[in-house]
């Protein structure tokens, strides 16, 4: 991933956003070390964005499509309000057992459940409505992960998705998966069923409503 923004200043915004806890911290250190994706993770100012995202707005049902170390879903459990859960979805067995045994450790573990399995089969029987929605998985399916989200998606529901930068591949694609994401976020940009709001934090973060909450 192309550094997009200098990387004194993300050390910065680093240095001056409010510490994850320290287990998520430890989670987050121990899978850099032991997966083999460690760009896959969403970093501690994600985190963090995701968290307040989750305790600004309440949310009833969180899905997250793409549990990879279980570090996002952690950061979203500990902001959830009484009563509230996350279905957090999963392929890969191996990440999901990672995953699995620091739900286990976590005092906010009960909070998250993980579905293992193709994601859109695990959307299609998972009944809405969505109150929020975090996309953090495989680029070439965040079309059809987007359109399943957004069909169940609250009238005051919110997606965020990750990646949407690609390293700055979205200037000129020459991948799939940044076309992929260009061509989304081209039409996110002008999609009337929402409101898209594409941010640079680390690999960039877009955050989309319905056009027609209240």
């Amino acid at each position: 991933m192309a550094d997009l923004v200098r990387s004194d200043i993300e050390d910065y915004a680093a240095a001056h956003t409010t510490p994850l806890p320290d287990g998520l911290l430890a989670l987050h250190a121990e899978a850099e070390r032991e997966l083999p994706y460690p760009s896959m993770l969403s970093g501690p100012v994600v985190g963090q964005l995701l968290a307040t995202l989750v305790a600004a707005t309440q949310p009833r049902v969180v899905i997250e499509v793409g549990t990879y170390a279980g570090f996002s879903a952690l950061a979203m459990a500990a902001a959830l309000p009484p009563g509230g859960k996350i279905i957090t979805l999963e392929l890969e067995d191996a990440h999901a057992d990672f995953a699995q045994r620091h739900f286990d450790a976590s005092p906010f573990g009960d909070r998250i459940e993980l579905r293992r399995g193709p994601a859109l089969e695990s959307l299609a029987q998972i009944d809405g409505p969505f109150d929020f929605v975090f996309v953090d998985a495989d680029k070439t399916g965040y079309p059809d992960y987007y359109e399943a989200a957004l069909a169940k998606l609250s009238s005051n529901g919110l997606i965020v998705v990750d990646n949407t930068l690609r390293g700055g591949g979205v200037l000129a694609p020459d991948s799939e998966g940044d076309r992929v994401i260009a061509d989304l976020n081209a039409a996110w940009a002008s999609d009337p069923r929402v409101v898209a709001t594409q941010l640079t934090v680390r690999d960039g973060v877009t955050i989309l409503r319905r056009a027609d909450a209240s």
